[in-house]
């Protein structure tokens, strides 16, 4: 039987920090499910979603300490299990982008939030727009919309409420 554990890792970002950590992971006989790894500030963040035996996961889990001491990195490991399936839910993607100002992703989370729709992904950035160079920021979100939704009257919503924050947004089923 397989059990399955999230780990999280921060540190300072360097060149073989996926190899070092793939290495270890692949020498306790654990597989990586899923992941997520990107470079914050100077900072190297990773999350993953490993699989193996109950005695992989016990050995990996007694020796982070000694494995955060090798990377240099911080580590936060916690079991999971498989996810419950989210009955009649209807992926849709939702781009939004604007000047960069505090408050968009709260706003937008909100805006779902309060309608009982789950953000199953997220990713935002930061960049400069061509030719002016005026700081611009892109959101990149999938949720997973109840099949009795009435989208359109949805979509509307939240278009009306992107316009009013001066917000360009789309939202298209994937």
């Amino acid at each position: 039987m397989t059990t399955k554990l999230v780990i999280s890792a921060l540190g300072a970002d360097r060149p073989g920090i996926v190899d070092e950590i793939s290495n270890i992971i692949y020498r306790h006989s654990l597989n990586i499910e899923d992941s997520r790894m990107t470079v914050l500030g100077g900072e190297f963040a990773m999350l993953l979603l490993v699989s193996g035996e109950q005695s992989s996961i016990d050995a990996i889990q007694t020796q982070v300490n000694e494995i955060e001491q090798a990377l240099q990195m911080r580590l936060m490991i916690k079991a999971t299990n498989d996810p419950a399936p989210i009955e009649n839910a209807i992926p849709y993607s939702v781009e939004v982008t604007s000047l960069d100002h505090p408050g968009i992703v709260n706003n937008i989370s909100s805006f779902f939030s309060q309608r009982g729709i789950n953000i199953v992904n997220l990713h935002t950035e930061s960049y400069s727009a061509p030719h002016t160079g005026t700081t611009m920021f892109a959101l990149h979100m999938t949720i997973g919309i109840a099949a009795d939704t009435n989208i359109a009257k949805l979509r509307d919503a939240f278009m009306q409420t992107c316009e009013e924050l001066n917000l360009d947004a789309e939202m298209k089923n994937i």
